[in-house]
């Protein structure tokens, strides 16, 4: 033992610690004191609820999953309210009353509506001009284009006003002339794109002039009646019809055009300018002439001359517009 007291002459022996090997049992015993030091268990941290697999890791733990929604009260505050509103609703009573309600303001806006379109458009008159079916089509249309064979130009009458036009050919109607007003601007578009003369801009050019015509056309007539006193129950509609019938010709006349040449076009033109003045004369004289003169009695005075010429004036115009609004399309 070093640390007992030396004798005279003895040598001090060596301390463990300095530069002596430690024995084989003191230095596993020192390796395993070692091992244990470093392989003690790290301390655990509790943390909040792991989040799934994919989710966003977070450098801080979560510690608002113990607090309320802020929106919580509102919420369901506002889903009572939704829930009381449907029962509102549901009360027949309520839903009984909410139907009467909108169905007196649809009624009385349905009347406001009709009221203030009868002051500008006669819905109701316009319906009887556009009563017409295939068979009168087709008589009316024989009509125009020859109506020399045609004897009887009285339209009948039934109560006061004159029956529909789809049982009587002489009454005027609006479908035959709008649709001609159509058919004539498919039909001048297509003799201009033959001729490489076609864009939107000349069809609507062409459009507007064929329109503007037609509305001077039929105000002429009416200041004419009007100077010319005429009593008569010729309609602005009725005149509008009766200059809309041209256009019917003025088809007839480009399509030949188109087919046979500046020949066909001059020919069929031709032939049905003479027909459209003859259905105007035969047909406007049992309105502008007097009764006398209806009947085939000879016309005398001033007045009945006058109102005769308004007659010839309005069907010797025809012609000249037709001739005006398709001569440059047939080339």
């Amino acid at each position: 033992d070093w640390r007992r007291p030396l004798s005279i002459g003895e040598p001090r022996p060596l301390s463990p610690a300095v530069g002596a090997e430690p024995s084989a049992s003191g230095g596993r015993d020192g390796e395993a004191m070692d091992n244990s030091r470093f392989r003690q268990p790290a301390k655990t941290r509790t943390r909040g609820p792991m989040h799934a697999e994919g989710g966003p890791s977070h450098l801080f733990e979560d510690t608002s999953g113990n607090m309320s929604a802020p929106g919580a009260g509102y919420e369901g505050s506002s889903a009572g309210f939704g829930l009381s509103g449907q029962g509102f609703l549901s009360d027949p009573v309520v839903s009984n009353l909410a139907m009467a309600y909108g169905s007196s303001l649809a009624s009385q806006g349905k009347n406001i509506v009709d009221q203030n379109i009868d002051r500008f458009i006669p819905v109701s008159k316009l319906k009887y001009y556009f009563a017409v079916d295939t068979i009168y089509v087709g008589k009316k249309l024989g009509l125009l284009i020859f109506p020399y064979m045609h004897q009887n130009w009285e339209v009948r009458y039934q109560q006061d006003s004159p029956v529909a036009p789809r049982v009587e050919v002489n009454a005027p109607d609006l479908y035959i002339p709008a649709m001609a007003f159509i058919t004539y601007l498919l039909v001048a578009g297509f003799a201009l794109g033959t001729q490489s003369r076609f864009s939107p801009e000349v069809l609507g050019m062409q459009a507007s002039s064929a329109l503007i015509w037609l509305v001077i056309e039929v105000l002429a007539i009416l200041l004419s009646l009007y100077l010319v006193t005429v009593n008569t129950d010729l309609t602005t509609i009725d005149l509008i019809a009766f200059a809309g019938y041209k256009y019917v010709g003025m088809i007839t006349g480009v399509v030949a055009g188109l087919i046979f040449g500046r020949t066909g076009y001059y020919v069929a033109l031709g032939w049905c300018c003479i027909s459209i003045v003859v259905f105007m004369i035969r047909t406007l004289r049992l309105k502008i002439l007097s009764e006398a003169a209806a009947e085939g009695v000879l016309v005398r005075g001033t007045m009945n001359q006058l109102r005769m010429y308004l007659t010839m004036a309005i069907a010797a115009v025809q012609p000249v517009f037709m001739y005006w609004l398709t001569f440059h399309l047939v080339r």
